[in-house]
């Protein structure tokens, strides 16, 4: 009887790209997977190459443990692997590789030749068209593995449309082998595109020299180390000082058991750590390395495997975000303006690959080489041969309440040991004060410096909602479009948290009765109708945020101006209740509150002491 299904068995052909459409998406994604590889084999020293951006040809050469000369052809057909076996096996998996896709995909939509050796002696040839061995042949070459792709998707034309420009693509693989070498700073990984070095660590398990050869020296030089563990979980790593960010948050590199990761959640938690230190819309520089028991992970939840599936996230996140916070809470995090002058142009160029053209890209500065002794990674092409608004001071009597209550603040942390004792100098044009200290002097912005104090004594108020309230004499009434009445409606609790009570006056409209007594006389119900603002433009907003934000508001709009003269009595005044502070760095927006001339800073400047000719020495 004939046959009249619909439904048949794909060819081999045809399944294998169809797989390459979600493993190989770019020449980028053929460079992580076959760095991957040369990782999972062992390998010591990892050399990329790459022509027109991987378009052309890639190649990845490495001096890991081989493939068995038996394996060769196995090894290039879907879904065959040496990494797991069992169940078991998938969720308790140790290697970055495991899903027997990679070598397949990218052999279905390339030409692709392998050499490959386990004992240095002899070694395996191979080339593939399309999935199609074409040739099997004894070669001669080194330990390792050089898997070499050329004319990436030559028989899917269509993908190509999807493929950016060359600069583009020449960036991701940068960012890859960037996230890859902070993932692996035992490894040396060296690239090279179009004979020009464009990534070289010297793989000697120095993270930080890793970091320098990937974003330079200077940047290397503002971060600071961290370490915070459990039973269950390892944290440690490297982040930035607070004046040292970016634009937006690429710059967070999350590494799980050596392996680059994409968690908003653990992103968010290193931006979390530094409190009000960043400022607003600004980022970190960070790597972060998780290690953790492999069955506290599900790495099979996305084909690229940078999607993860993560047991007790929050409280993975928890430690992160503590350990960057108790780091910051021991340093002196006053910002040195003549090293920051000095720092200022390298810092700003040294940007991630998406911000480097592709004339610029020879010039990244990659401080870490490799050792004297390092051997270089030897095969038969000559290009592997050759081997980086104030409470305003209107009386003495309010200058007293105020100080009065900023003593009711909660203890000193362990950081205000590190602020300067200041005494107080002059005012420059009614906006910076100039004080010193025995180690120098500190110019400090006066409307950042009330912020500060301002914010801090607001936070604690809008945390602590008391039972008393200020009754109005008018009570205030309040109207709304109706959609917006809806969404107050549902918002009261977040309101009534900072003691803010509204009651229904009619269909769209709410009076207000009362007023938490922290309110500003006269400005009651402009403050009201912004917190009200804030709940309208966040409907997800929490009450953690909405106090945040409302605490952040009231400093700001009770702090001096800019141009406001102050006498000395009430300079001082501010000085002294600055260094009260529980952070006394960093306004609420993460702006900086003061910077340091240091005594060595004013002897440079002026001659005093000479610099050195050796532009290596440390600072």
């Amino acid at each position: 009887m004939e046959n009249l299904g619909l439904i048949h068995e794909l060819p081999v052909e045809l399944s294998n790209q169809i797989a390459a459409g979600e493993v190989i998406e770019r020449p980028a994604s053929v460079v992580k997977e076959l760095v991957e590889n040369a990782i999972d084999a062992k390998a010591t020293q990892v050399l990329i190459t790459v022509y027109q951006s991987g378009l052309r040809s890639i190649e990845i050469n490495d001096n890991g443990v081989g493939i068995a000369p038996d394996d060769v052809e196995i090894a290039f057909q879907p879904h065959t692997t040496s990494k797991i076996s069992t169940d078991h096996d998938l969720f308790n998996v140790k290697t970055l590789g495991f899903r027997g896709e990679a070598l397949a995909s990218i052999a279905s939509v390339s030409k692709l030749t392998v050499v490959t050796s386990t004992d240095g002696k002899s070694a395996v040839k191979a080339e593939f068209s399309g999935n199609s061995l074409l040739k099997k042949e004894t070669h001669a070459r080194s330990k390792g593995t050089t898997i070499t792709v050329e004319d990436l998707f030559f028989n899917t034309p269509a993908r190509l449309k999807y493929v950016k420009s060359l600069h583009t693509e020449l960036n991701k693989i940068v960012d890859i082998v960037d996230r890859l070498a902070m993932g692996h700073p035992e490894i040396s990984f060296r690239l090279i595109h179009e004979g020009k070095d464009l990534v070289w660590t010297s793989g000697n398990d120095n993270l930080q020299q890793t970091i320098a050869g990937i974003y330079g020296r200077t940047i290397a030089s503002h971060m600071y180390s961290f370490e915070n563990s459990d039973a269950d979980y390892q944290i440690k790593g490297f982040f930035s000082k607070p004046d040292t960010t970016r634009s937006n948050r690429s710059y967070i590199s999350l590494i799980l058991n050596g392996r680059y990761i994409r968690n908003y959640q653990l992103a968010n938690a290193v931006i979390r750590g530094y409190g009000s230190k960043l400022m607003i819309g600004r980022f970190p520089i960070a790597i972060i390395d998780i290690n953790l028991d492999p069955s506290l992970v599900d790495i099979n939840v996305h084909p690229t495997k940078q999607e993860v599936r993560l047991t007790n996230e929050g409280h993975i996140a928890d430690l992160i975000s503590d350990g960057i916070k108790q780091k910051l809470s021991t340093q002196n995090l006053i910002p040195d303006a003549v090293k920051n002058l000095e720092r200022k142009t390298t810092v700003d160029q040294i940007e991630r690959p998406e911000q480097i053209s592709l004339d610029d890209l020879s010039m990244v500065e990659h401080i870490s080489e490799p050792e004297p002794d390092s051997k270089p990674i030897t095969t038969e092409k000559s290009s592997i041969e050759e081997l980086e608004s104030h409470p305003i001071f209107d009386d003495p009597e309010h200058l007293k309440s105020w100080d009065e209550r900023l003593k009711e603040e909660t203890e000193p942390t362990e950081s205000v040991s590190t602020f300067p004792d200041l005494h107080y100098i002059g005012q420059i044009h009614g906006t910076y004060l100039v004080a010193e200290s025995p180690e120098g002097f500190y110019l400090i912005d006066q409307h950042a410096a009330q912020e500060r104090v301002n914010y801090e004594y607001y936070r604690k108020q809008i945390g602590e909602v008391a039972a008393d309230q200020q009754r109005l004499l008018v009570p205030i009434v309040l109207d709304y479009p109706n959609s917006e009445s809806i969404l107050i409606r549902e918002k009261k609790p977040i309101l009534e948290s900072i003691g803010l009570y509204l009651d229904d006056f009619g269909q769209n409209s709410f009076v207000v009765n009362t007023h938490p007594t922290w309110f500003v006389a006269g400005q009651e119900e402009s403050t009201i109708r912004e917190m009200i603002d804030y709940v309208l433009n966040d409907s997800k907003i929490s009450v953690a945020a909405f106090r945040e934000k409302n605490a952040i508001m009231m400093s700001c709009k009770r702090a001096i101006k800019a141009n406001q003269h102050l006498d000395d009595k009430q300079a001082a005044f501010l000085l002294k209740n600055l260094a009260k502070a529980e952070n006394p760095y960093n306004c609420p927006h993460g702006r900086p509150v003061l910077i340091e001339f240091s005594n060595r800073d004013l002897e440079k400047m002026f001659k005093r002491i000479q610099d050195s000719h050796d532009t290596r020495e440390s600072e």
